[in-house]
Order: C-alpha cells, then structure tokens, then sequence
C-alpha cells in the first residue's frame, strides 16, 4: 500500500510527529503485550464514543438502550477479563436500520459515519485480540492513558459547542492513532507492521469523517478550535509520560 497520500493529510493536521523516544521505547518486545493491550482497549473506546455520540445527539431512547446493550459484551469481556468471544460475531449485525433518531439537521451524517466507525474499530478490535491469541499473549486489564482525559478537558460545555469540540477530539485521537501505526509498523515483525499498515486507510478516513461532522454542525468557522485542541494534543504527545500507552508521551520511567 502506498502510505505517502494517507499520511500526508495527517501530518498537516497534527501538530507534532511521535517523539524518537516513544518510538524506541514501544519497539521493545518487552513491551508488546502492554502496547497490544492498550491497542484492543483503544478500539473498543473508539466505538464506546461513536456509540455515546448516536445515543446522545441522535437516538431515542428506545433506540439508545438497544444500541447500549449490543455494545455490553465487549465492556464486559474487557472489565472483568472474561474468556468468552462468541460476543465477536455480534458486530456484523450492527445496521442504522435499528437507530430511531430525532429530526436533527445531521442526523444521517452522523449515524452513517459513526454507524460505520463503530463496526471497523469492533473488527479491528477482534483482528487485535486473534493477534494476541496467536501470540499467547492473554488479556489482562490496564490503566488508561492521560491522552484522552487530558484533551475532553478542553471540551466547551455548552451546546452546540460541546459536540463540535468532542467530534474535534475524535478527529486527533484517529489521526494520532494513524500516524502512530505507520511510525511503529517498521520497526515490528512482518506481521504486525502489515497489520498496522492496513489500519491505516480506515484511521485516515475516520479522522476526517470526525472533522466534516464538526464543521457541519458548528454555526461558524471551526479552525479556531481544531488549533486550540490541537496545541493541548500536541503537549500530551510531547511532554514526558509516566506510562507508556499507545497515546503516551516522552516516556519518563
């Protein structure tokens, strides 16, 4: 796959690259099992907040219960360690056909792109653990990260505000995810640097999906935000770490 034309658009858009430190850090092999780990959680997270964001600005609540049923398995493989997968098929069974949302200006934009979002980061979250598996590397739970925390602290709280700057921070944590999938794939086995490389396409496209909904939605110009976003994103890239997590900084342990 050619990766000049995904990773050119990410590299405008973030602020900083990864630091030569995490890179050499995450390359140990010691650290595999910690880095797959947070991988898997960081997938099933992605589609928890594709899923709030139907559920909160689109479905009923009818709809939203369903919705936060079908996604409870995979919580609670992830929360409790529980060895059982027959949860995995579930989400080829996932349609906006379910969803009965509100009339809102953005609605089917929303549901298409999140709908989408939320199957590719459940299948991704499936090839991660088979990976794992493969490895006899099993599931044991982690610390999050700061990464996220520390950028829904910049979250305006007021509406429509508040959703335009979470889409705003959906749309960095994809494309730091993409950037740092093609910044580590060479240096991994054969394997994985194939399997980071093809999570690259869908990682770029989910970036920009997050910030053409943003600018859908918000009543004026979003570049004011996605800078000020940006500037924090790129601190929590940059400045040192104490854990070392797929969203870590500088580590510093």
């Amino acid at each position: 796959m050619n990766t000049e034309h995904l990773l050119a658009p990410i590299h405008r858009f973030l602020l900083c690259r990864t630091p030569e430190m995490w890179i050499e850090e995450a390359r140990k092999p010691q650290n595999l099992a910690l880095l797959l780990t947070d991988h898997l959680v960081c997938e099933l997270k992605a589609a928890q907040t594709a899923m709030w964001l139907i559920r909160k600005y689109v479905a009923d609540k009818a709809s939203g219960d369903a919705l936060l049923a079908w996604l409870k398995p995979w919580e609670n493989f992830v929360h409790s360690e529980n060895a059982d997968l027959a949860f995995l098929e579930q989400h080829r069974a996932l349609s906006k056909t379910i969803i009965s949302r509100e009339e809102v200006p953005y609605g089917d934009e929303l549901v298409d792109k999140m709908v989408l979002l939320i199957k590719e980061e459940l299948h991704h979250f499936y090839q991660v653990l088979e990976i794992m598996q493969a490895r006899r590397i099993p599931y044991q739970k982690i610390t999050a990260s700061r990464y996220a925390r520390g950028l829904m602290r910049e979250v305006t709280t007021h509406e429509p505000q508040t959703l335009v700057d979470k889409l705003i921070c959906g749309a960095y944590i994809e494309a730091r995810s993409c950037e740092r999938f093609a910044s580590l794939a060479p240096h991994l086995d054969d394997e994985l640097a194939a399997f980071y490389v093809s999570l690259l396409r869908s990682e770029a496209r989910h970036y920009q999906d997050y910030l053409a909904l943003a600018a859908l939605i918000s009543p004026q110009d979003i570049s004011a935000r996605v800078r000020k976003i940006g500037e924090t994103e790129a601190r929590l890239i940059s400045q040192p770490d104490r854990e070392l997590r797929f969203h870590s900084g500088v580590p510093d342990f």
